[in-house]
């Protein structure tokens, strides 16, 4: 027999292997199932509770699945849990809203005009932060979160789009700096990138107060999961672990928070300095201690923000949700006068374009947005972690999988992501009859629920204008 012959004797005992493994199928597992069935059926229907599997049903009803995991863990590990990507808890958002559209009394915008969608950040300020689009990336730092892959492909979209990339508060990363178009550094509790000379490296410089899935509390990252020459940058013993402070030493008492304002803008010559705060039940008082420190900008990272692993009691029982901190700082800036001189970025679960543009319609300057762009510049790479990995493992410093991340994949789906929602506001604002993000704002909303209505004090939409 030669080569032929046997190659299409084997493709054709396979094809009868195959044909008769389909007919075994097509013959007995109807009966298989319906044995099956019968089986379970009788059991479900038979059993005490206390012999039945239904009773994990019933369980899971009274205390949902993700609790009974959480819990578990808990049990498991005895110590503080770690939860990705923020709360699954459901907050009043953004969904009581929706844009009254341009028809007779003003037609809409022609498809042919230009939206302008520039955005100024720190208009007080001596060189102010003047981005291309309105949506910020979020802060997400390098080596207590992301890998440097990761960070890289950041900079490099956030760059092509004309928007700003921010350090988090993380390394600061000098590759990062390199892509980055427009760069926030996060002047954070911790003893890195303070030096004059990466201070003088950004565009805007936030100081770390508190953040949405976190409130203030101290980060700790175990040895475990920061190995590697990085740790020597952390000036990290081989054991130890790395802890970001929930207190600056540089700020004491609230009052402090004015010269350490008024260092940075000596030592950076005038770039934007805003601080970013989570929003509490006191959040006017602590807006009038920012006024009074003289800020370029406040960042609010609202109870929907995502973290690299945040406690659940935090994500889930702390923080004001972001429509309340949003429109009680646009209120309260009103108020004082300081709406036009002093820039509101807004972070917190923000994933669609409907939802930023709703922020920024009720005054926002800018969006932040974080776990949205992780999704979508991961977008297929998921396949390589999933079924038996989280992606978590293909973007984190830590991550098993990190070195299968392709970053230039990442930086290409993150561009179009960013273009994509850019496109839809654009076209948003044409059918509200304007040409740019500035003209936007809260007449353009109505209310659905009294409860949104009362929050953002947007009119209800079945009352007539006054």
């Amino acid at each position: 027999m030669n080569w032929t012959e046997f190659i299409i004797s084997t493709i054709i005992e396979i094809i009868v292997v195959f044909v008769m493994f389909f007919l075994f199928l097509l013959i007995f597992t109807r009966p298989l199932i319906k044995w099956v069935m019968r089986i379970t059926i009788k059991r479900l229907y038979s059993k005490e509770y206390k012999e039945n599997i239904w009773e994990v049903i019933t369980a899971s009803t009274r205390t949902d699945p993700i609790t009974i995991v959480e819990n578990s863990l808990r049990s498991h590990f005895g110590q503080i849990i770690k939860r990705p990507f923020g709360t699954p808890r459901k907050f009043i958002n953004f969904d009581g809203l929706v844009f009254s559209p341009a028809q007779l009394h003003r037609l809409p915008t022609h498809r042919t005009n230009a939206v302008n969608m520039k955005v100024t950040i720190g208009p007080n300020a001596k060189k102010p932060l003047v981005i291309d689009i309105p949506l910020l990336s979020a802060p997400m730092g390098y080596g207590v979160a992301l890998s440097k892959k990761v960070k890289r492909a950041i900079a490099k979209a956030t760059a092509a789009v004309g928007t700003a990339a921010n350090s988090g508060q993380g390394l600061f990363l000098p590759e990062e700096r390199e892509f980055a178009k427009y760069f926030i550094l996060q002047y954070t509790p911790c003893s890195w990138s303070k030096d004059p000379e990466v201070l003088r490296q950004a565009d805007a410089i936030e100081i770390y107060i508190g953040q949405g899935a976190n409130a203030a509390s101290p980060l700790y990252v175990a040895p475990k999961d920061l190995t590697g020459k990085i740790r020597e940058k952390f000036r990290l013993s081989p054991n130890e672990t790395l802890v970001i402070p929930s207190n600056s030493e540089e700020m004491i008492q609230p009052e402090d928070l004015k010269e350490l304002v008024n260092d940075l803008r000596e030592i950076t010559a005038g770039i934007p300095i805003g601080i970013k705060i989570c929003p509490c039940a006191e959040l006017e008082a602590d807006l009038e201690i920012a006024i009074k420190a003289n800020v370029d900008f406040i960042s609010l990272d609202g109870g929907q923000a995502g973290s690299s692993g945040g406690a659940p009691i935090f994500e889930d029982d702390f923080s004001l949700p972001t429509i309340y901190a949003l429109s009680r700082a646009v209120q309260y800036l009103n108020k004082r006068g300081l709406k036009d001189k002093i820039s509101l970025l807004i972070g917190g679960g923000f994933n669609t374009p409907g939802e930023c543009l709703k922020a920024l319609a009720l005054g926002a300057n800018a969006v932040y947005m974080g776990t949205a762009l992780i999704w979508s510049m991961t977008h297929d790479q998921i396949s390589k972690t999933m079924p038996w990995e989280p992606p978590t493992q293909l973007i984190y410093y830590s991550g098993k999988m990190k070195n299968k991340f392709d970053e230039n994949l990442a930086t290409h789906y993150l561009i179009n992501f960013l273009n994509s929602c850019v496109k839809e506001m654009k076209e948003a604002i044409r059918a509200l009859g304007k040409t740019s993000i500035q003209e936007v704002n809260a007449e353009d909303l109505v209310a659905l629920d009294e409860i949104t209505s009362n929050i953002t004090k947007v009119r209800l939409a079945y009352e007539k204008k006054r």
